[in-house]
């Protein structure tokens, strides 16, 4: 069987982001078939090469021997890359670069606003160079406005975004999400604007400036609870596990776990109500619509704690089930890899690497029938890339190549 061709294998991306955001963006790209070269500083690399344990590579506690290092966390967005490891900090490393921006469609960056301007970097000097390049700019809180120097951390974000405010138990801390979920999210939708001006591009022959914002994304991931603010005028609070508009839509305690009960309209209320032996709560006016419920959720909520403590999670999940009602386990992560319908998904995957034999990964959730993703190439040791990118792209031949990787300008780990 022939292996498909990427929907965006006509695309080269220079990527001279670090740490989740900027690589989550370009991950997505790669493996959707876009050529992505990854920019590192020689000799450290990505930061998140050193976040660890876990790694892929072995450590020896050797700070030069380990700089090309896999972490774990390294490898889960950085698939579908070619590391070229180039001093961007020097005149030799920054012309290299602008050279490089001539044969690329889309240059991804998170330095801190005007960070790479001084390097001649900068998006208004790439553009003369490459006026179709679209280059995207992922920073804290945006190029312009009073914090636009601040630095800008995902866990700070989810604070001052809002969205701590609306996670954690009403009379507990307020608590972030389980994963930085801000970076990802900027990441997802810095590929969208990405894609769109790249489609501009193609249309018009003219690139241009994204400008991304982890605080922006955050506010606008509040979704409903930013409306039922503007709505209403009253401040959402943390509610646990329970849902601002919808009753019953939590977690509950079943006689030996948890059940996640999700019920999405009257009709599967009643259904649960049937399933629960309780079904006089749907008759009553005060709970049979879920307008009523939102607003008689604290007499109707202690009704249906009970009675999940009756059962077990297993008798739980198999009755609601039968009937159409959404519920779901709480899974750990080892049991969530080991779903059916996650096996079924080949949702944990690996990927042929020279090194190790194979790397894990977590498959691309996008489905495509035609153009589907592809895990191709391993997160990428540092460097192992750079004499492969510049005398492709560059027609470097093997003197000039040796000579910059004794000048320190490249490092070379292929």
């Amino acid at each position: 069987m022939t292996t498909p061709v990427g929907a965006l294998s006509h695309l080269r991306v220079l990527d001279l982001s670090r740490i989740l955001a900027g690589p989550w963006a370009t991950q997505m790209l790669g493996d959707l078939g876009a050529d992505i070269i990854k920019i590192e500083r020689p000799g450290s690399g990505d930061d998140t090469r050193g976040w660890g344990p876990p790694y892929a590579d072995d450590i020896t506690g050797d700070t030069a021997a380990d700089a090309a290092a896999r972490s774990a966390y390294f490898c889960s967005v950085n698939r579908n890359k070619r590391s070229l490891a180039i001093d961007i900090t020097s005149e030799d490393g920054a012309t290299i670069l602008r050279d490089l921006a001539a044969h690329a469609d889309i240059l991804v960056e998170n330095f801190k606003v005007g960070g790479l301007a001084k390097y001649g970097l900068d998006y208004e000097t790439l553009r003369a160079i490459n006026p179709a390049l679209v280059y995207c700019s992922i920073t804290g809180f945006g190029m312009n406005g009073p914090d636009a120097q601040r630095a800008g951390y995902d866990f700070m974000i989810q604070g001052m975004g809002g969205l701590m405010s609306v996670t954690g138990e009403p009379d507990g801390m307020p608590m972030k999400i389980g994963v930085a979920l801000v970076d990802v999210l900027t990441g997802t939708n810095a590929a969208t604007a990405i894609l769109a001006a790249v489609m501009h591009a193609q249309r018009t022959g003219t690139g241009q400036h994204i400008d991304m914002s982890l605080f922006d994304v955050s506010v606008a991931s509040l979704a409903n609870q930013a409306l039922n603010y503007l709505v209403s005028e009253k401040v959402p609070g943390r509610l646990g596990n329970a849902h601002p508009n919808i009753v019953p839509y939590q977690a509950f305690a079943t006689a030996d776990g948890h059940v996640i009960l999700a019920v999405g309209n009257d009709s599967q209320f009643r259904k649960f109500c049937a399933v629960a032996g309780c079904n006089g709560l749907a008759d009553d006016p005060a709970y049979a619509t879920n307008r009523a419920r939102v607003e008689n959720r604290q007499e109707l909520l202690p009704h249906i704690t009970a009675v999940f403590q009756t059962q077990t999670t297993g008798w739980w999940l198999d009755k609601l089930a039968a009937v159409g009602v959404p519920a779901g386990p709480i899974n750990s992560i080892d049991a969530v890899l080991d779903e059916p319908q996650a096996r079924h998904r080949g949702l944990s995957a690996s990927i042929a690497d020279d090194l190790l034999g194979s790397v894990p990964t977590i498959a691309s959730p996008m489905r495509l029938s035609e153009t589907p993703p592809q895990a191709t190439l391993p997160p990428p040791r540092l460097g192992a890339h750079s004499r492969e990118v510049l005398s492709e792209l560059l027609t470097m031949d093997s003197a000039r190549l040796d000579k910059l990787v004794a000048d320190g300008i490249i490092g070379d780990a292929s």
